[in-house]
């Protein structure tokens, strides 16, 4: 297979950096393009992280010479690559503006910013629960009059540990009425260098700017059904959530307990129902796709993050710790990989999708 040349806006950043180091060697995708800030354009991509490349593994060198253009300039992507990836660091409204002028030249956008995860006519996925949103960008083609651009998002880092579990549950015909999760969310999740280490170490921060509005609103949009090409949220699910920083480097925990609608399951018939699921990506054996999509842990102390987060190369959800809630009917904890599967990782997965459905 001819491999698809795409480009990395924001690519100096943890965010950015994370698609060159998931891309590197990738079956479809080819790094062929890198952009950033203006004070970094002009500058081989390897001067331009010089001292601030944040990866384990080292820099690809296939990109080192790569010439970092101006993330600003839409014009000078053309002719380098045929698709973009975005981790813009900038403003919402002028990420927003950015990733439409891309898409209105011609590129398909995989975005892993907020800008446009409300906007109606965008999909916002995570692709083994609504894999059908996409058919969200065929509307937006036809209003925008864009032809082979279009704009996708992935959701919230922190959603991505408890959406999958639930969605099984809704799937195998047990909807959730109520869910109440607490989130203990890394450090990496604020990107580089993060919160102050007087702040993190021996210390919890239980605030975190606008992600428990996030937790609360997104999984209502993931969840919801594409009716005459629109999203209609789910309205029968009501979520309340508490979101804390830890002094953890990578991997978001959830711990969740869930109201049934009516019909509840046995803990036994949810196990079940997790160590079985599988969905789309899987069944077209995307490249990114984890198989198992979910793991359950039977120990009795995990999943954790520094022993789990890497599973399925950092792309899989693991759930543990499953039993009765005496308030509402179930709690277990979920655990993902933020910077992974809640950014990079699932943003290239839902890339991946895209081009199976034929969309780019």
């Amino acid at each position: 297979m001819n491999r698809i040349k795409v480009g990395v806006l924001g690519a100096t950043g943890m965010v950015g950096q994370n698609y060159i180091r998931l891309l590197n060697n990738h079956p479809w995708f080819e790094v062929a393009y890198v952009a950033a800030s203006p004070r970094s354009a002009g500058k081989r991509y390897a001067e331009a992280v010089q001292g601030r490349w944040l990866m384990t593994d080292p820099m690809p060198d296939a990109v080192k010479n790569l010439v970092v253009g101006d993330a600003n300039l839409v014009d000078g992507a053309k002719g380098h690559c045929d698709l973009v990836f975005s981790a813009i660091e900038e403003d919402k409204d002028v990420v927003r503006r950015l990733e439409e002028a891309y898409a209105a030249a011609g590129f398909p956008v995989i975005s892993n910013n907020s800008a446009h995860r409300s906007t109606p006519d965008v999909p916002m996925m995570v692709p083994e629960v609504n894999w059908g949103h996409a058919e969200l960008i065929k509307v937006q083609r036809k209003q925008r009059g864009w032809k082979k651009g279009c704009i996708a998002v992935k959701p919230n880092c922190s959603v991505q540990s408890y959406v999958t579990p639930v969605h099984a549950l809704r799937e195998a015909g047990f909807p959730v009425s109520a869910m109440f999760v607490t989130t203990m969310q890394a450090v990496s999740g604020a990107g580089f260098p993060g919160p102050a280490s007087y702040t993190m170490l021996d210390g919890i921060v239980p605030f975190i700017k606008g992600e428990e509005e996030k937790s609360e609103q997104e999984p209502l949009r993931i969840l919801g059904r594409l009716v005459n090409g629109k999203v209609e949220n789910e309205s029968s699910l009501k979520i309340a959530a508490h979101c804390n920083r830890v002094a953890v480097i990578d991997g978001h925990t959830a711990c969740v307990s869930l109201q049934f609608a009516a019909k509840k399951p046995s803990l036994d018939q949810i196990l079940k129902i997790w160590r079985d699921f599988t969905s789309e990506p899987q069944r077209l054996k995307l490249p990114s796709a984890p198989i198992p999509a979910m793991i359950y842990r039977d120990e009795p102390d995990r999943p954790q993050p520094r022993m789990d987060r890497d599973a399925g190369r950092g792309m899989a959800v693991t759930v543990g710790r499953l039993r009765p809630c005496p308030v509402f009917d179930i709690r277990f904890v979920g655990l993902s990989h933020n910077t992974i599967r809640g950014a990079a990782g699932g943003a290239i997965l839902m890339a991946e999708l895209l081009k199976a459905q034929g969309y780019f």
